[in-house]
């Protein structure tokens, strides 16, 4: 498989200097390089994922399973009975960059949680132009459904569906990309992307923090003029913080478009979904077909709300288990079982806490003696898979702060394969190889690479 290169093959490297190209192509955006090495030094892995196209398309597999079910009007319902009232309310409109995480293992892909403000889409695409292949095989690779010369347009082309299916014609005039203090923010060079793409595409936009915005007249506005869409990145998924009261009043009165929103995390990405999604009696009783139960009980670890009825239970199988906040985010709040002490564990029975069976991630060697864990990351929008990113970190979750980790491409073969079995040999040597032992091991490498491209 595949993924058997993720332990020996370092042949595909990050070109540093393409990157700061690509994000100081613009006078508006000089100094954004610099500001990620600054604030963000190990943002940008220096090597790529190598995953399977099983495990490709069966990720996209238990994405449209997932698609299936929440489009279901009893799952709807019975997902919106403990969602807050703003939640329960259909703008009309998908909501943008659900992110479907995975952890890679021997029995295929499993889905460890879904968000609905999932970053890195933009920094993943313009990292994917940035890289350097040594050899024609690794450059037959793909890495997702859509090239990434492409997929910026492809992004844009998402907000305007979202303001179409809010019933809007043309384009925006203005969008706001809002969060909390967004210059604080870890993926703030994020923001500035996008303040770029937008503008690139013909429409104003500008990075703001919700207490620079009001509604007044029933329009919603900062001191420059109106907003008639908000990118939302904030964190506060039902905006119930009285700081976020303009964006909040805006959406209710449908004064602007705000994407991603609160109905569609109450129908994704609370992770008290994942209990449900992982009982196939429950789903059963919905009306799910088998088909789709099947495929979610392969790929949806069992996943329990921790209640004190269940607190002794838990708590003897705490090693097996992973601890997360019903409305937790990037991993915050989130323990692994066997790392509780008890006061941690007196927390969790007193918060909303939901167990899943214990996942452990695959790896990916960065050097000879190093290794990091890997979740790949589905960035979905309408129940299709536009893009693929994975995540290179330590620790018990994903942080992004790993030195030689952090987002990295996910390259697999492509659906049709149309490599040639009488392709020139090539050899696939690492960058940093020295010697010829380690020549021997890159020419092995390589001819791994063309068997699985060869199929």
């Amino acid at each position: 498989m595949i993924e058997a290169l993720n332990t020996g093959c370092f042949c595909v490297s990050l070109d540093c200097e393409a990157l700061r190209r690509a994000m100081d192509r613009e006078p508006a955006a000089r100094g954004l390089s610099q500001l990620i090495e600054e604030r963000c030094p190990h943002l940008f892995a220096a090597l790529p994922v190598f995953v399977s196209r099983r495990y490709v398309d069966e990720m996209a597999k238990l994405v449209a399973a997932v698609e299936e079910v929440a489009a279901l009007p009893a799952y709807r319902k019975e997902v919106l009975s403990y969602a807050p009232q703003i939640a329960r309310r259909d703008p009309g409109t998908g909501g943008v960059f659900n992110g479907y995480d995975f952890h890679l293992g021997a029995a295929g892909p499993k889905l460890i949680e879904i968000n609905t403000n999932a970053g890195g889409a933009l920094l993943n695409a313009v990292l994917g132009r940035a890289q350097h292949a040594c050899c024609d095989e690794v450059a037959s690779l793909v890495s997702g459904p859509i090239p990434p010369e492409s997929l910026e347009r492809s992004i844009f082309d998402m907000f305007m569906q979202e303001w179409r299916w809010a019933g809007r014609s043309g384009v925006p005039a203005r969008i706001a990309i809002v969060d909390d203090a967004p210059e604080e923010q870890f993926l703030y060079p994020e923001f500035v992307l996008f303040e770029r793409l937008f503008r690139n595409f013909g429409v104003q936009a500008v990075v703001r923090a919700p207490d620079q915005l009001m509604f007044r007249d029933g329009q919603l506005r900062d001191a420059d003029g109106p907003v008639h869409l908000v990118y939302n990145r904030l964190t506060d998924f039902a905006l119930q913080e009285e700081v976020h009261a303009a964006i909040r009043a805006a959406y209710v009165a449908e004064a602007a478009v705000v994407t991603p929103h609160p109905h569609a995390h109450a129908l994704y990405a609370d992770k008290r979904n994942l209990v449900l999604l992982s009982d196939a009696t429950r789903l059963r009783a919905l009306g799910v077909r088998g088909e789709t139960i099947n495929v979610l009980e392969r790929g949806v670890p069992r996943t329990r709300v921790v209640t004190a009825e269940l607190a002794e239970e838990l708590w003897a199988e705490r090693r097996k288990l992973f601890f997360k906040p019903a409305a937790g985010f990037g991993s915050k709040a989130a323990y692994r079982g066997d790392k509780l002490t008890r006061r941690v564990w007196n927390d969790i029975l007193s918060g909303s806490y939901v167990a899943q069976d214990l996942v452990p991630p695959s790896e990916r060697n960065i050097g000879p003696d190093a290794a990091l864990k890997v979740d790949v990351r589905n960035y979905v929008y309408a129940g299709q898979v536009q893009s693929l990113a994975a995540r290179l970190y330590q620790g018990q979750t994903t942080n992004l702060r790993t030195p030689g980790g952090g987002f990295a491409p996910v390259l697999t073969t492509s659906a049709v394969d149309s490599a040639r079995p009488d392709q020139e040999e090539r050899e696939c040597l690492c960058a940093t190889a020295a010697g010829e032992g380690e020549a021997a091991h890159w020419r092995d490498t390589s001819r791994s690479l063309r068997a699985i491209t060869a199929g």
